[in-house]
């Protein structure tokens, strides 16, 4: 599984504007796998990707709107986008504020149903 992992991370890695991206356990915010750029903190990115995750979920939960499938965070240097993968998984990238998100997430979701086999 890990060779299928650093194909699909290297895939979305390839985005234009892309600094990096990971595969990280959803209930503890730890990365399975990551192929980052140099200086990204890749621990604090998937802790802060499985919070927001659990957090968004259960609000998402508690309104009745259904399982998260996506989310983007922009920040004012950066954008995190999170896909939920099955078996607890999140693909998370980290980007340049002015990355192609559509393709991103397109890239994204295939590493999801990656991870999924």
């Amino acid at each position: 599984m890990s060779e299928i992992l650093d194909r699909a991370l290297d895939r979305i890695s390839r985005v234009r504007g892309v600094r990096g991206s990971m595969v990280v356990v959803a209930d503890d915010g730890i990365a399975v796998a990551q192929l980052l750029m140099e200086g990204v903190n890749g621990k604090a990115v998937a802790a802060l990707a499985g919070s927001l995750a659990r957090k968004m979920g259960g609000a998402a939960a508690a309104t009745g709107a259904g399982r998260v499938r996506f989310l983007q965070m922009d920040a004012a240097e950066g954008t995190l986008l999170v896909a939920m993968a099955p078996r607890d998984l999140l693909v998370v990238a980290l980007a340049d504020p002015t990355v192609n998100v559509g393709l991103c997430r397109i890239e994204m979701m295939r590493a999801a149903e990656a991870a999924a086999r």
